[in-house]
């Protein structure tokens, strides 16, 4: 092997460009030449290649987004798309593919690789964390860091106007940044797709804490939960309370995503740059490289966007136990 391709896709994460370098140097230590493919399967199907060396990748390792840019491809999911594609890879001299992402990201390389025999490696790199193979991905502790940061500081006007607060973070199908977000913050409620929202449950919890003397709460809510997301939960609360809260919503959004990675990001996105590189490099295709109780880890792709990361049930009871103990 003596060229791979690099590429960043679907919903960008902090961390994306500390991985990027890290597949750049460690392909550039075996003795490779690397492309950097820009905008995913869109820049794949238009040729919009780039080659990297040492200095393409200097002084981004604590920067935010991707310098790949990032995109998701319609035209990737047709078979003139994928041919295209193939060709321009061929053309190139392209022999093996890392692709940074999540479980879209994975499934579209699954495809291509099948038909058309290009190993393909996969890192995840997505702010949900709901990838099997792996305890965390890229840009998870950051979006995690970000959304406390933000609760911490709602929680401070929350307190000064004895104010209910419902907070909505990301996570269309997975609650992990709200559970976690939610649990470090000493969050009231903390509501995610995962479980079942019993709204009068909540309604029941907040009228008992206003009634033990707690003047302001938080609820933290996961954007896909089954109740709706922050907007419409609040005013279905409304609609049940007995007792006047004044209530706000905050709706966190796109600030999860940016933002310089935490530590724990870049460090885990540079040595699953490198583990990637090293697994093409011995053959393995269709595996994504993962972080396992501090082991690198390969599963298959097939296992890795089929079976989502378990939210853990202890911690959704921890979060339980404590919400109310505090008045």
């Amino acid at each position: 092997m003596k060229k791979i391709a690099v590429f960043t896709s679907g919903g960008d994460a902090p961390g994306m460009n500390a991985c990027v370098r890290a597949v750049v140097r460690s392909g550039i230590a075996n003795q490779l030449e690397i492309v950097g493919i820009k905008r995913g399967y869109e820049g794949m199907i238009d040729g919009d290649f780039e080659m990297l060396n040492a200095r393409s990748v200097s002084n981004i390792i604590h920067r935010g987004g991707t310098i790949l840019k990032s995109a998701r491809s319609k035209r990737f999911r047709t078979v003139e798309g994928m041919e295209q594609a193939y060709q321009n890879l061929l053309k190139a001299g392209i022999e093996g593919v890392v692709a940074i992402g999540g479980d879209g990201t994975f499934r579209g390389a699954t495809e291509f690789s099948d038909k058309y025999q290009l190993p393909f490696i996969g890192v995840p790199g997505t702010i949900d964390n709901d990838m099997f193979g792996t305890d965390f991905t890229i840009g998870y502790d950051t979006a995690l860091n970000t959304a406390i940061d933000a609760i911490d500081k709602i929680r401070d006007t929350a307190t000064a106007h004895d104010r209910l607060f419902f907070v909505e973070v990301m996570g269309r199908d997975a609650g992990f940044i709200a559970l976690m977000s939610g649990l470090a913050s000493g969050a009231e409620g903390i509501l995610v797709p995962e479980y079942e929202t019993d709204l009068d449950s909540l309604v029941k919890d907040l009228e008992q804490g206003h009634k033990d003397g707690k003047s302001s709460s938080i609820v933290v809510v996961a954007e896909g939960d089954d109740e709706g997301g922050a907007f419409e939960i609040a005013k279905k609360v409304k609609e049940k309370l007995s007792i006047p809260f004044d209530i706000r919503v905050s709706i966190l959004g796109h600030i999860q995503r940016g933002g310089s990675p935490t530590c724990m990001d870049r460090v885990l996105a540079s040595r699953l740059g490198v583990a990637a590189v090293e697994a093409l490099i011995v053959g393995k295709n269709k595996e994504m490289v993962g972080f396992v109780k501090g082991e690198i880890k390969h599963t298959p792709f097939a296992k890795s966007v089929k079976h989502n990361h378990k939210m853990s049930e202890n911690l959704v009871r921890i979060a339980r136990v404590l919400a109310f103990c505090d008045a």
